[in-house]
């Protein structure tokens, strides 16, 4: 199929133009970008599109997101990481889903984020009580079904979750200690034994489907499941994706258990590399970027998440300056509570004006543009593929309408991307240069029917969640002294803007 867009204002994010918006015409040819400028001629036959008051640009990429979590999509609130996790990541009492509602549940993910302009997304996938091939594909399916791209993980933990967070052998009672060591984390060669028979059934699936792999932190995975993890994915030219420092938990927790910053002691794992990609990166030090920046890391910043669990703002300004590459993310569904990347890129552009009177070192529309574009691409390594409107690119893009409320009146349209626009202006969505959403409706997949089939299995769900919520509510006073004391702890700098006393 040929597509040709005539007379467009175009904001590409590639070499030539960057974020300078200029008017032009884009052909496609396949699922390729064949020509983009401003003489580009339409062959014989190609659909044409009046691109007259339209805005194109590149799809958005959600770098970083959970989404087996969209299940509890507005269920918790004023919870800090370690207590929401007790929910949302349950230690006990946890059951495996049926594959029909991974299926429901990564279509939730997708539909919301193909409307509003995500045309990629990494999906740290995790399953409690654990990873299972036939989940996976259930989540793979969904994303093949519906069109979007995707890199999906096997999130994986292999460490007692008590021996994670600092001080629980100390605080935490003895009675729920005993009911979490009978629990059996998978070994490493059963991790390897799945992740590569994951890969070679997943891994390039319809030419946008990739697998990556995910081991959860530093202080959840040993370092023989990391380091081996690293070699597969340098192998295979994939992500290593991780978490590491979102909370001041987790900054105290280096010290804690092996007597340094978790980013030093990936560092002196040999972990920092070109191809690991970072969550969070909120409680890291000085010493810590330099690490990062030398290494050529990429990290993924989740604003808006951070912001609802009171992690903190990452210092994104330092990170670039180091050389960092930055991405951005919604995170999970449950503490952001929707894929939405127009929102998390207002909120990116806002939250550094706060941590820093320097005016002069805030992000600007077209930094947060690039984290959310080139940047996203790259955290994924498929930066050759996407993330920039380019001649030989994937025709994954956007047109969205310049007469909306939106852009009205049109001043600097790059600050109306960021600040203004939340979606609505999409009128048609494209991946693989076939379209998938036009006129805010899928193309692919009936959007009615399943969100009725979820809603369907959802009492049944819940009630299970509840007896969850009670099986793991007893760790909750012992997790709240925990994060009381560490927030006690002095680590030489805060990633707070706090009106604490």
């Amino acid at each position: 199929m040929t597509t040709f867009i005539k007379g467009a204002t175009i904001l590409a994010m590639g070499r030539q133009h960057g974020a300078e918006p200029f008017t032009g015409d884009i052909l496609i040819e396949g699922d390729r970008i064949a020509a983009i400028g401003t003489a580009v001629q339409a062959p014989a036959g190609a659909t044409v599109i009046n691109g007259a008051g339209k805005l194109v640009m590149p799809g958005l990429m959600n770098a970083h997101l959970h989404s087996n979590e969209a299940l509890f999509k507005g269920r918790y609130d004023n919870m800090p990481l370690e207590v929401w996790m007790l929910y949302s990541y349950p230690i006990l009492a946890a059951k495996r889903l049926p594959e029909r509602l991974v299926y429901l549940r990564s279509m939730l993910v997708a539909i919301e984020s193909l409307k509003t302009g995500v045309t990629c997304l990494a999906d740290d996938l995790y399953e409690s009580p654990k990873a299972e091939m036939e989940l996976l594909g259930a989540a793979f399916q969904a994303y093949d079904d519906i069109g979007i791209r995707a890199t999906v993980s096997a999130h994986v933990v292999d460490k007692n979750f008590l021996d994670t967070i600092p001080f629980a052998r100390e605080m935490v009672p003895q009675h729920l200690q005993d009911e979490v060591n009978k629990l059996s984390p998978p070994t490493v060669d059963d991790y390897v034994g799945f992740v590569k028979q994951a890969h070679d059934r997943y891994h390039g699936r319809s030419g946008r489907l990739r697998f990556m792999l995910a081991p959860s932190a530093p202080q959840r995975c040993t370092p023989e499941l990391m380091l081996a993890a690293n070699d597969l994915a340098k192998q295979w030219g994939i992500p290593f994706h991780t978490h590491i420092v979102e909370t001041k938990v987790q900054g105290v927790t280096g010290q804690a258990l092996y007597g340094k910053s978790l980013m030093r002691y990936m560092h002196d794992l040999g972990l920092l590399n070109p191809w690991t990609t970072i969550a969070h990166s909120i409680w890291v030090s000085a010493d810590d970027i330099a690490l990062m920046g030398k290494a050529g890391v990429s990290i993924v910043h989740n604003t808006i998440s951070n912001q609802k669990l009171g992690a903190g703002i990452a210092p994104i300004r330092r990170l670039l300056e180091a050389g960092v590459n930055v991405a951005l993310g919604s995170d999970g569904i449950c503490s952001n509570d929707t894929p939405r990347m127009f929102d998390v890129m207002k909120a990116a552009g806002l939250a550094h004006k706060i941590n820093n009177p320097d005016w002069t070192r805030w992000l600007t529309a077209s930094e947060v543009l690039h984290a959310c574009t080139l940047g996203g691409a790259r955290s994924a390594l498929i930066e050759k593929e996407i993330g920039s409107l380019e001649v030989g690119k994937k025709a994954d893009l956007l047109i969205l309408d310049m007469h909306t409320v939106n852009f009205a009146p049109l001043n600097d349209i790059r600050n109306h991307v960021v600040y203004c626009e939340n979606g609505s202006s999409i009128e048609t969505v494209m991946v693989d240069g076939e379209v998938v959403v036009q006129g805010g409706r899928l193309t692919k997949v009936d959007e009615k029917a399943l969100l009725g089939e979820l809603r369907a299995l959802m009492p049944e769900f819940q009630a299970h969640t509840r007896g969850v919520e009670a099986a793991n509510r007893p760790f909750e006073a012992a997790f709240g002294d925990i994060i009381r004391r560490c927030y006690g702890t002095d680590l030489g700098f805060t990633r707070w803007s706090s009106d604490a006393g």
